[in-house]
């Protein structure tokens, strides 16, 4: 009994230093329904969140690459942001103000950044207000040759035009391909999607 209790307490402890816990959201979104079975890729990712209000936010899955993303961003806009700070974007959860404000926010504690909901977004208003473009300028010199997951979660009650400019920031860096977050709901009986779902299953199910 003394070994059992051995082997399980280190399996738990085995568990708790490897798992990897989901990162905070920028904030909460209720996302729509669509009847897509496939799961979002969680490596490489670059995730644009549209709040219910329309603000937007930008997150990556790893550290370094937001590191990379705002050490570009400081050399091409010359943002005038120090080596230390641009090390301190690794930290962040999530970016959500104007570039103007960038450096400022870079060195708020870190419990001040995690607040997406006081943050006023990345600028996306129109074609000359959207500095989206910017950051996915960034993204794509810094993913260069390398897969991108780029990814768009947005509330259902998100307005199109802010959608629209999201699009738009895509466009203008050649970034044509993109996943959108939705929740799963069952496929329609009857229907010709059902229908070849079911045939797929039985198909694998002879194997």
């Amino acid at each position: 009994m003394t070994a059992f209790v051995d082997v399980a307490f280190l399996l738990l402890s085995f568990f708790i230093l490897t798992t990897k816990f989901k990162p905070p959201e920028a904030v909460s979104v209720v996302t729509p329904n669509s009847v897509s079975s496939k799961a979002a890729e969680e490596l490489d990712q670059c995730l644009v969140t549209l709040s219910p209000d329309g603000k937007v936010y930008l997150s990556y899955s790893e550290e370094e690459r937001k590191i990379q993303v705002v050490d570009d961003l400081n050399k091409r806009l010359n943002l005038q942001l120090t080596p230390d700070e641009v090390k301190k974007a690794g930290k962040a959860e999530f970016f959500a103000t104007p570039l103007s404000q960038l450096k400022s926010f870079l060195n708020l504690p870190k419990e001040e950044m995690a607040k997406g909901s006081s943050m006023p977004g990345i600028p996306c208003k129109d074609s000359t207000s959207n500095e989206l473009t910017e950051w996915i300028a960034s993204t794509t010199t810094v993913f260069l040759g390398e897969k991108l997951n780029l990814m768009v979660k947005g509330d259902k009650d998100a307005t199109y035009p802010v959608f629209k400019n999201v699009i738009d920031a895509f466009k203008k860096s050649d970034q044509l391909k993109f996943k959108i977050i939705t929740n799963q709901e069952p496929l329609p009986l009857n229907s010709p999607a059902a229908e070849t779902a079911a045939k797929k299953a039985k198909g694998g199910a002879a194997e």
